[in-house]
């Protein structure tokens, strides 16, 4: 069986020889799953274009005319050199016409991207049970995979990243190699010529600028910080974000810290309740949840929730008076007092 742990694929993907002729790459980060395809195969043949080298088949021609697949890899190259065989299964079954190729390797290299195939999968369990073919599972990228694609990406284009900088750049990015490289990428372009990446850079370029703003208004608001709050609530009209959204975020926010108050008031510390919290709560916000806890009681929290509600509800029944409505209850919020 040769079922190769997502924490060796790198290696065993650079180090690869001829025993392995069909390499199966498989998993939820399509992204990764075409990046790892495309780097076996520029290995083996530079010239990724040259159509005598690289043969790119989907799995709709293989499911149709399964012996296809076996004359391409029989076929040998115009100007000599390895020949590739490139296939997309989709969502057909490509099992048939691969099990003979299986049981007669051939000189051609196989490369086959699927999707995420659970195990028992019948294309999934052929590969990983064969001796000649390599089943590479792609999840997506944890923190430390991500940390260190930032650190190679920034350092090729000769920039660095300050921590706190880095540190939400990865919480903002991930689920998909190719579209956090497509982020990585983006903002090294903003800031070449400047050496170093902030924080302000990556609020600024990477993401979703209104999903920030929302939770610089939520933030601010429920730290009773009605400057800053006001100001926050200004950038997210900026980014074109509706009144309802900004009552919505504000709701859910309420809710979270309404169940955390009661957490705190039956005993549990602020510090431990905050760093319990599923999904993990950003360094960055973490003093404003903080002042958030130690100003807010949890019947307040409920009535503050009442209040949104109806604010929410009132925005949708006059869209004309939402800004007002939506200023009025973020301000009302800010500027509480503990009770």
């Amino acid at each position: 069986m040769v079922a190769v742990r997502p924490a060796d694929a790198e290696t065993a993907l650079t180090r690869r020889d001829g025993k392995h002729p069909v390499i199966l790459l498989f998993g939820p980060d399509t992204g990764l799953v075409r990046e790892r395809a495309s780097a076996v195969v520029k290995r083996a043949v530079p010239d990724t274009s040259d159509p005598f080298a690289v043969v790119r088949l989907e799995g709709d021609e293989i499911a149709s005319d399964p012996r296809r697949l076996m004359d391409e890899t029989r076929t040998i190259g115009l100007f000599g050199g390895e020949r590739v065989v490139w296939v997309r299964a989709g969502s057909r079954n490509i099992v048939p016409a691969l099990e003979p190729l299986l049981a007669e390797p051939c000189a051609a290299l196989v490369v086959i991207e699927a999707g995420d195939l659970k195990r028992g999968a019948p294309l999934r369990a052929l590969c990983e049970a064969s001796k000649a073919a390599l089943a590479i599972a792609c999840y997506a990228d944890g923190e430390r995979d991500l940390a260190r694609l930032v650190d190679t990406m920034l350092s090729e284009a000769g920039l660095s990243i300050d921590r706190d900088a880095k540190d939400l750049l990865v919480s903002l990015i991930g689920g998909d190699r190719l579209a956090s490289r497509g982020e990585i990428a983006k903002l090294a372009l903003y800031a070449q010529g400047q050496g170093r990446i902030t924080l302000d850079d990556v609020r600024l370029i990477v993401g979703d600028a209104s999903a920030l703003a929302l939770d610089d208004v939520v933030d601010a608001a429920l730290a009773g910080n009605a400057p800053a709050a006001a100001t926050a609530l200004a950038k997210a009209r900026g980014a074109a974000t509706r009144a309802d959204a900004v009552l919505g975020a504000l709701l859910r926010g309420l809710t979270s810290l309404h169940q955390m108050a009661l957490a705190v008031e039956n005993g549990a510390t602020i510090e431990r309740v905050i760093e319990q919290q599923k999904p993990a709560v950003h360094f960055s916000r973490k003093p404003h949840l903080d002042r958030a806890l130690r100003t807010f009681s949890a019947g307040q929290c409920m009535r503050a929730l009442l209040m949104v509600d109806e604010a929410i509800l009132a925005c949708r029944r006059n869209a004309a008076l939402g800004d007002a409505v939506c200023e009025r209850a973020v301000l009302q919020i800010a500027g509480r007092r503990k009770g």
